[in-house]
């Protein structure tokens, strides 16, 4: 989609089926030389955008009236088991994973039905100096604005950044990865029956090199990236930092000593850990288990919980971003540090069902090893650790109360501040832990996760300039939007004026 037209692309690349490697899609695949009327689409946007609080504030009314449509064909069954099991078709998950993604997609598109897009435009203004002077401050749009998006939650992410760009006045070009990037064309189609201006957003199907090369060649304002840190780096480079990202989490969750309600908290660290495979930048990456917890057995409960994922309900399934010869590889590497040792899974699917997965993809059992804290601290030790596995493996590590202070300190010496969870309801305990901590966003009490990601908070990494929110208004405003003051100095001349002496 391109300049408000569909075309066709003279290139496809074909992906196989993530269940049994078969033939499966062919996706556009444009080439460098495909680029021109992408550029040129973009760059016809000016800085101001395509509206703004003094141009086309008609479009605030618009985008209101399309979601309010929009809300409403996504709240029919119909419509949400469509986008569900297309997604479950590409980035495999279970039902009420892909579902619950179509509902918070959803009910991000209903909040901003009616006036609340111009509400997201809100001014305010200080009285001035003199009579006739006021100064306004506004929400400004950046114009030409590129948004890039992961394959894991195929409409969600793309949805809610996508209209938060839109809302604020920005024409788009959305890349979303090219093995799911179905989800968003359809979606897409769904939002111009809505009443979605097509030539609101550009769609691109193209591999990372091409990508890099529109993006050297259009210089957008402003580009949005989700997905890994060594890219999301890359590029705040390349375009001097006219970025905001959401990069990988290496997300941590304390257990505190205070134990109860276990069949609660396992489920939800299976959960958090084996949701979606593991694929998920919020996923639970080490787990601090306090010694209570671990006498109590909530590793026991834990095992038994993710014996009970299977092909078959798709609660376990390929993993489309980490081979078996990588996760492996990984596996052995932690398991040489002294003390470790692997808890449940550390083998092929192959060893518990059998499957067709293609090796391009992986296919592991969920794995949890642990590892002892002063092993883990050591610097020699300390980065393999806490690498980030996009998939179905966790870091298990067990602390007692002297051991506090390491658990604290192994949170200060992460580089990726996603998502996090103080699981306690001991005041004190989680006083310590969240005033020594920067996660953005951060679940605390018996009931903490670290996935979830609804519509209704901020979602995003923290510690970082270039941090990129979603979700809610304030994330909206401040990822894609600018402030611009106004003096308004309009008052009249007092009749004794005089031109003053130089200064």
């Amino acid at each position: 989609m391109v300049g408000g037209k569909w075309v066709t692309a003279p290139k496809v690349t074909k992906f196989p089926d993530p269940m049994n490697g078969e033939p499966f899609l062919e996706i556009p695949d444009l080439t460098k030389e495909d680029l021109a009327p992408y550029v040129a689409s973009l760059t016809s946007c000016p800085k101001s955008g395509l509206h703004n609080p003094f141009k086309s504030p008609e479009r605030y009314n618009m985008l209101g009236a399309v979601c309010a449509k929009a809300g409403a064909m996504l709240r029919k069954p119909e419509v949400a088991d469509f986008f569900a099991r297309l997604i479950q078709r590409v980035a495999p998950k279970s039902y009420p994973q892909a579902l619950g993604e179509v509902v918070v997609t959803q009910r991000f598109i209903e909040n901003f039905s009616g006036d609340q897009v111009r509400f997201l435009a809100r001014s305010f203004g200080v009285p001035g100096d003199h009579a006739g002077q006021i100064s306004h401050g506004y929400r400004w749009p950046y114009g030409p604005c590129v948004l890039i998006t992961p394959f894991n939650f195929p409409i969600e992410i793309a949805v809610l950044q996508l209209f938060g760009g839109l809302f604020m006045g920005n024409k788009m070009l959305l890349k979303s990865d090219s093995r799911v990037s179905i989800v968003m064309e359809q979606a897409l189609r769904m939002f111009h029956e809505c009443g979605l201006p097509p030539e609101d957003v550009d769609f691109i199907n193209c591999d990372g090199p091409v990508m890099h090369d529109l993006l050297l060649r259009a210089q957008p304002k402003m580009t949005l990236f989700t997905g890994s840190q060594r890219v999301a780096e890359l590029l705040a480079k390349d375009l001097h930092g006219r970025i905001k990202v959401e990069d990988a989490g290496f997300d941590w969750k304390i257990l505190g000593p205070d134990v109860g309600d276990m069949d609660f908290v396992s489920q939800q660290c299976d959960t958090d850990a084996y949701g979606s495979l593991g694929q998920k930048c919020s996923a639970q990456s080490i787990l601090f288990m306090h010694e209570n917890w671990s006498k109590a057995g909530l590793v026991d409960k834990l095992r038994d919980l993710v014996e009970k994922r299977s092909m078959k309900d798709l609660t376990h399934g390929p993993i489309l971003t980490v081979t078996n010869d990588t996760f492996f590889s990984h596996l052995e590497a932690i398991l040489e540090i002294r003390g470790t040792s692997v808890l449940f899974g550390g083998k092929p699917l192959t060893a518990k069902e059998p499957h067709n997965i293609p090796s391009c993809y992986g296919s592991f059992l969920p794995t949890a090893v642990q590892v002892p804290i002063e092993a883990m601290m050591k610097p020699e030790n300390f980065s393999l650790c806490t690498t980030e596995i996009f998939g179905p493996f966790q870091i298990i590590v067990e602390y007692n109360d002297s051991q506090l202070p390491l658990v604290l300190e192994a949170c200060e010496r992460m580089h990726s501040h996603l998502t996090a969870a103080v699981v306690s309801n001991d005041v004190h305990f989680q006083n310590k832990v969240l005033a020594n901590t920067i996660n953005g966003t951060t679940y605390c009490g018996r009931r903490a996760r670290t996935t979830g990601a609804p519509q209704n908070h901020w979602f995003g990494p923290a510690g970082d300039p270039r941090a990129g929110g979603i979700g809610t208004p304030e994330a909206i405003k401040m990822v894609w939007s600018c402030h611009r003051e106004i003096i308004v100095d309009e008052g009249d001349i007092p009749a004794d004026w005089t031109v003053p002496p130089r200064t």
